[in-house]
């Protein structure tokens, strides 16, 4: 059990000086929302989602997955982009760290946690939500107690295990993905749902990658199912988290 939280925390240690915190500017402990990127990394639009949170008086957690490691952006998006490096499994790691951590927090209720994902880093929460893990790793993740899965990775060398656990989640389908229809995201949640939880569905009109600034074909932003986005998934973070 020490070898795993020990892992956990030499994780979160490299993880934590690229971690931004969004939020009210007080000490109380507010429930948190942790986020976590698409295979581009970084960019502003994941901001808008983190101001929109923090205006509901929730302390917010932006996940860097990449300047830890040293990798610039036209690297992500020649390998993990790709597929050939760093998929959905290895990154699983660093939202499992990213959950120990925040939960250390004394700004922080961590009974009152929520993850969401864009694209890839939607496909590593789901591979986390489908792995077996020791006990004191489920402790970790009791607090978790809603997920948003923004246009998922589920197609190739995605997981088609069952899920273990979850919460109740928020899943934005785009209609013109070309990397996965609206029938593959739901069937990528079916097990959350035989689980129990309830899985909320929005079809975006749009393609992947919606919300994103400076996105080319086949993918497009689209501003009024940006900011739909962003507003649904406020209010179903703020509904579970109170």
């Amino acid at each position: 059990a020490d070898g795993m939280i020990g892992g956990i925390e030499t994780d979160w240690a490299r993880l934590s000086p690229h971690v931004a915190v969004v939020g009210p500017d007080d000490a109380a402990p507010r429930p948190a929302v942790l986020l976590f990127h698409g295979c581009g990394g970084v960019q502003e639009h994941l901001f808008d989602y983190a101001r929109d949170l923090a205006d509901r008086g929730l302390r917010v957690f932006v996940v860097d997955s990449y300047a830890p490691r040293g990798w610039s952006r036209p690297y992500a998006l020649a390998t993990v982009c790709t597929g050939l490096a760093f998929r959905g499994p290895a990154r699983a790691a660093d939202v499992l760290a990213a959950v120990w951590g925040v939960s250390q927090r004394s700004d922080v209720d961590a009974t009152r946690l929520a993850l969401a994902g864009w694209s890839h880093g939607a496909w590593s929460i789901n591979e986390l939500m489908a792995r077996d893990l020791p006990p004191e790793a489920e402790g970790l993740l009791s607090g978790v107690r809603a997920l948003g899965c923004v246009y998922a990775y589920v197609g190739p060398g995605a997981t088609r295990a069952a899920w273990r656990r979850g919460a109740p989640a928020l899943v934005i389908a785009a209609e013109k993905d070309h990397l996965a229809s609206p029938a593959q995201q739901a069937r990528a949640y079916s097990s959350l749902q035989a689980l129990g939880h309830e899985v909320e569905t929005w079809l975006a009109a749009a393609t992947h990658a919606f919300d994103q600034p400076g996105v080319t074909f086949p993918m497009r932003r689209d501003e009024a199912m940006a900011a739909e986005c962003r507003r649904r998934l406020a209010e179903f973070f703020a509904a579970r988290l109170g």
